[in-house]
């Protein structure tokens, strides 16, 4: 999302609401903004699911890897339906509208909290996500934008590409290039209604082919000094900046891989982190810890993941106490072997007397994991991912989410969990609300979406938060330069190519909201 002026764009809403001040004798419409809440609540561990908006001082961003592979896209592609929504943007400053209008409108029509450039430019870029024709060429030159040693392709270097794709793209899924213009966007995030954000640092270590051969020379010695020089500190001051961007009751993405080739070397071990690399760590989760920002470690290629709960397990012992987590492991549902895993690790966690932070996600490696560990067909994998958030949400043992065997039976207590369900799924969205919504829930819950995908699904979740309805909604941005986002875009674009069912009902969506504020304009609209 584009950082948005303090002069917000106007809003046209719909017909016969009443307003102060405003002259404009040519339209049955008023007009209003999307409303600014400065009033900061402090934020509390089980407060997710309070409506109270938190004051507009933080940044956003993270990522996942996507697939390129044609032939696992029915796995990974989310099914849902569009909803209508929207207002017609103007310029000119306005009386806000009363909280309870502005919530009524937003529940008809969810993408109406979006300004007008939000609605064009995911219009245009849902367009060409879902052309079979603009897509391939436009891949082609993200790629090459994104691994090219050229000056002339870098957009940090080259000011005229740098503005085509800061007004373009990367407005449409980054969160700013420095702080001034990641906590202006988090503040239009907020206008919306969103509770928060999930930020990651977007600038990525780059290996060559002969430093990947040989990770293990990068122990000791001279080699090791490198490391910890070029690779490990860069990326621990990035991450140390994100959490300082980031308020309280925000998220911050860490990948553990990040940090070099020590990293990759002891992950694909399953060996500790190294002393430079555990400090590094250490210092991140006490810094988040002490200012109430979450972390949330990304899952990887299989390859490396056993390493990554290994240590996901290790620091959510260290920091996580029994009723509150601050730090999170990623289970991907399209494995097979999730159930099990997440089993084993919640019997970790009752033993050692923490709560288990859980991310919940699909999957994003469908390119790059063995085939014959993801789950046959998409259906399986909605099927997971469904029983096991409705598990986690409940906390209660059920058909997907199994009690660990050397406990017997299912009279083997649930430990407590903080849950984040990251998904673009609205038929997964709407089942874990009507759980929320029919039984008491003693679970941190949050929903999340990528920024700039999966809008529709994310505003009618926002609405619902503002009302209390359900917990909060977040949206999952990187920072960082435009040079060092292209490869965060290019993922972003492989992603919708991948998910085209998702990605044509975000077109669609879109498309309605748009034709519905010009029926506002002409005093068409219901």
């Amino acid at each position: 999302m584009a950082p948005i002026p303090r002069s917000l764009p106007g809003i046209l809403a719909p017909c016969k609401i009443p307003r102060r001040g405003l002259t404009i004798a040519t339209t049955p419409c008023a007009v209003f903004f999307a409303p600014v809440t400065h009033g900061a609540s402090p934020y509390s561990h089980r407060g997710l699911r309070t409506t109270t908006t938190r004051s507009a001082s933080t940044s956003t961003s993270t990522s996942t890897s996507t697939s390129t592979s044609t032939s696992t896209r029915s796995l990974h592609s989310s099914s849902n339906h569009s909803s209508p929504s929207g207002h017609l943007t103007l310029n000119g400053p306005v009386d806000l509208p009363p909280e309870h209008q502005l919530a009524k409108m937003a529940q008809s029509a969810p993408l109406a909290v979006l300004p007008l450039t939000n609605v064009l430019r995911s219009l245009m870029t849902a367009t060409v996500s879902s052309s079979p024709l603009l897509l391939p060429p436009s891949l082609a030159m993200m790629s090459i934008l994104a691994n090219t040693a050229n000056p002339a392709l870098n957009p940090d270097r080259n000011p005229i590409l740098r503005f085509f794709l800061k007004k373009t793209f990367y407005a449409q899924f980054c969160a700013g290039e420095n702080a001034p213009e990641v906590r202006r966007t988090i503040e239009s995030l907020q206008r919306i209604g969103f509770g928060g954000v999930i930020l990651g640092y977007a600038k990525e270590v780059v290996l060559t082919d002969a430093q990947m051969k040989d990770l293990s020379s990068c122990g000791s010695g001279a080699a090791a000094e490198e490391c910890v020089r070029n690779e490990i500190t860069p990326w621990a001051n990035g991450t140390i900046e994100t959490v300082l961007l980031a308020s309280p009751g925000d998220f911050v993405a860490l990948k553990f891989t990040g940090a070099g080739r020590q990293a990759l070397h002891a992950l694909s071990q399953r060996l500790p982190p190294s002393d430079a690399l555990a400090s590094a760590i250490d210092g991140i989760c006490q810094l988040a810890a002490s200012r109430g920002v979450r972390l949330l470690l990304d899952a990887e290629q299989q390859a490396l993941q056993p390493g990554i709960d290994d240590w996901s397990l290790g620091y959510m012992r260290k920091y996580n106490t029994p009723d509150n987590a601050v730090v999170y492991g990623t289970y991907q549902a399209y494995l097979k072997s999730t159930p099990s895993t997440l089993s084993r690790h919640l019997a970790v966690a009752r033993e050692g007397g923490f709560a288990l932070g859980v991310k919940l996600v699909r999957g994003a490696y469908l390119g790059s994991d063995p085939r014959h560990l993801m789950h046959d067909t998409k259906a399986d994998t909605d099927v997971a991912y469904d029983g096991v958030s409705e598990a986690l949400l409940r906390q209660q043992w059920n058909a997907q989410l199994q009690p660990p065997q050397t406990q017997g039976d299912k009279t083997a207590s649930f430990p407590s969990v903080s849950v984040v369900l990251a998904t673009h799924n609205r038929e997964s969205v709407l089942k874990a609300q009507a759980i929320l919504s029919t039984c008491k829930v003693d679970t941190e819950v949050a929903f999340a979406q990528l920024q700039g995908m999966a809008d529709e699904v994310s505003c009618e979740l926002a609405t619902s938060a503002r009302t209390g309805e359900t917990p909060r909604a977040y949206k999952y941005l990187v920072w960082g330069s435009t040079g060092e986002c292209m490869k965060y875009l290019l993922r972003r674009a492989y992603e919708n190519r991948d998910a085209v069912q998702r990605t044509r009902a975000g077109r669609d969506a879109m498309r309605a909201e748009l034709f519905r504020r010009v029926k506002c304009l002409f005093g068409f609209a219901k």
